[in-house]
């Protein structure tokens, strides 16, 4: 009786290596330009294609959860799908937290798993796991193509483009694609033994094409908005601007001609417009004359949700129009009125078209103009505040952070506090530098290696984290100093996990309950952890202030080359009361004029 042993007939290895040529030279057809892989055997034909090919930059990281996130980073700084590569087994299922991640963020992601073949499959191989939909239905699609043969040679260009196409923009949006690909031994053969990668299209094309345009609003649609009554002239209402609200352009000449305010997330790419946009709800909504006299009529929601609770607390119960070209449900708060499928700057332009050709007079400027002028005293309360603090805090951190990135140097926030205080706390400004974080699952997992991915497409980065997310993902900082692109990391170090000092277990648990389960301090020295990863460091003590803090900041962003700054922040209760303090100050301000 034979036993089945994995190695496949003369000239399998040739086989595969012509079917993983054929696939990098598909992807780079497509428009795809980065890789990250993983060290593993299973994986080698598709990892010594990828290095053959010369038209992908090919990144290696020995963690493949870190793998994953600097292939999300990659992606969501281009756009472009970015091919991450693992072996089988364990390693497969390490992808799953940035699969997830790029299914709810919408971000492109090519995923290719090696497998066993079938034979392996079942009966005990090591390295061997079930693979089929490993990811649920996070993929925009998947595929098992089988172990390559003359059988299928002319659908591998095929495969591969429709996994460039399903990632870039499927029916839902961009997001992952998980192709499992099962290799026989031997691993190592020569695309060129086996006749080489089928012919492609003629002049570099690739084998399909997707034009994906964008969903126009229909004009009815336009018309029955434009001429209702929460559009109408002297109606109070306000937008809401967040991540993928559309082109700023757009969104502002759409306020304008409504002569509403414009709430703009740090996400929303819209802070680079300072005599626009309303930055500073999130201190604006806690002043209680102020949102008693100014709570809207109608909302228009642009793109992701503020992370602030404030603004929606504030904004609950509201007539409110949600926008989202895939069809989002994007309304965690279950108080939409109507959904909008279709590009948002398309429904922007077409709605300011439509008001301006409207008879009658344009919109009355008193609502947008009061806004204008608490936005105006908020930003003065705020600055004045942080400009000379004598002891570094979250909230200065976060706004010397938007002062200090250079234009056109992404800003890489974790979805805890950081981000928060980046919109609280970071004043809009000419080149207020492009804010990303990982908001679909709005986990603090792989931020590090999301920055690293961001800096590999962008040219440099910077990112913002906390001490834990900083140490949960400190298998990013593993790797060669020659292969690390220039990003600076800038750790806000309060001894632990400083969101939870604001939720209710704060107030309600034994102190020394609360610290073991919530606040977790993680007794870990964060630079000398740096450091002993070879990446240089630069420590920021508590009683810098202000000056100390910026010039250090200067310093690290002006180096040109990866390093770690770790600032060291009070107490997590001297946290809770700073951010309560700057908030009071605004509120007071703000009703007092």
């Amino acid at each position: 009786m034979s036993v089945p042993t994995g190695a496949g007939p003369p000239g399998a290895a040739d086989r595969q290596a012509a079917f993983c040529a054929t696939l990098v030279d598909e992807w780079a057809r497509a428009g795809v330009t980065h890789a990250v892989v993983c060290p593993g055997s299973r994986s080698a034909p598709l990892a010594l294609a990828l290095a053959a090919d010369g038209r992908l930059a090919v990144d290696v990281h020995l963690d493949e959860r870190s793998a994953g996130f600097v292939a999300l980073g990659t992606g969501l700084a281009s756009g472009r799908p970015t091919v991450v590569v693992t072996t089988s087994g364990t390693a497969a299922a390490e992808l799953h937290a940035a699969v997830v991640e790029a299914d709810l963020g919408r971000v492109p992601l090519l995923v290719c798993t090696a497998d066993r073949p079938p034979e392996l499959r079942d009966v005990g191989a090591p390295q061997t796991i079930d693979q089929d939909r490993l990811f649920g239905g996070a993929p925009r699609w998947f595929a098992d193509p089988g172990v390559p043969d003359e059988a299928t040679r002319s659908a591998w260009r095929s495969l591969a483009a429709r996994a460039v196409a399903e990632a870039a923009g499927g029916r839902r949006g961009p997001g992952p694609v998980h192709l499992t690909l099962p290799f026989r031994e031997p691993l190592l053969g020569e695309a060129g033994a086996a006749g080489g990668p089928p012919p492609g299209r003629p002049a570099g094309r690739p084998w399909h094409r997707v034009d994906a345009a964008a969903l126009l609003p229909d004009p009815s649609l336009v018309a029955r908005l434009a001429g209702g009554e929460a559009f109408a002239p002297g109606a109070h209402g306000v937008v809401v601007a967040g991540a993928g609200c559309g082109e700023p352009d757009a969104v502002l000449g759409l306020a304008a001609a409504l002569g509403w305010p414009v709430l703009a997330d740090a996400r929303s790419g819209l802070r680079g417009a300072p005599e626009a946009v309303v930055a500073t709800a999130d201190s604006l909504v806690r002043a209680p004359a102020f949102a008693a006299a100014h709570r809207p009529a109608f909302v228009l929601r642009l793109g992701g949700p503020w992370a602030s609770k404030p603004v929606g607390g504030f904004l609950a119960g509201i007539e409110d129009l949600v926008v989202d070209p895939w069809d989002r449900w994007v309304d965690p708060g279950r108080d939409a009125t109507g959904l909008v499928r279709c590009d948002p700057t398309a429904l922007c332009r077409g709605l300011a078209d439509a008001l301006a050709a409207r008879p009658g007079p344009g919109p009355a400027d008193g609502w947008a103009a009061s806004w204008r002028r608490a936005e105006v005293r908020a930003r003065e309360v705020l600055a004045g505040a942080l400009a000379e603090g004598a002891v570094t805090s979250e909230p200065l951190l976060a706004h010397a952070l938007g002062a200090a990135v250079p234009a056109g140097t992404p800003l890489v926030v974790s979805s805890s506090m950081p981000v928060r205080d980046v919109e609280s706390f970071a004043l809009p400004r000419p080149g207020f530098p492009t804010v990303l974080a990982n908001r679909g699952a709005n986990g603090i997992d792989g931020v590090v290696s999301t920055a690293l991915g961001v800096a590999r497409a962008a040219g440099s980065a910077v990112a913002l984290v906390g001490d834990l997310a900083f140490l949960h993902d400190l298998t990013a900082l593993v790797g060669p100093p020659g292969g690390r692109p220039p990003v600076t990391v800038v750790v806000a170090d309060n001894g632990g996990g400083g969101i939870f000092s604001f939720l209710p277990p704060a107030e309600r648990l034994d102190p020394q309950d609360f610290e073991r389960l919530f606040g977790t301090p993680p007794g870990t020295d964060v630079a000398a952890a740096a450091r002993g990863l070879g990446w240089p460091t630069v420590d920021v003590a508590a009683d810098a202030g202000r000056r100390g803090l910026d010039d250090r900041l200067s310093e690290a962003l002006g180096s040109g080359r990866a390093g770690v700054v770790r600032v060291a922040l009070p107490d997590r209760a001297a946290n809770v009361a700073a951010h309560a303090g700057l908030h009071a100050a605004v509120a007071g301000a703000v009703d007092a004029g």
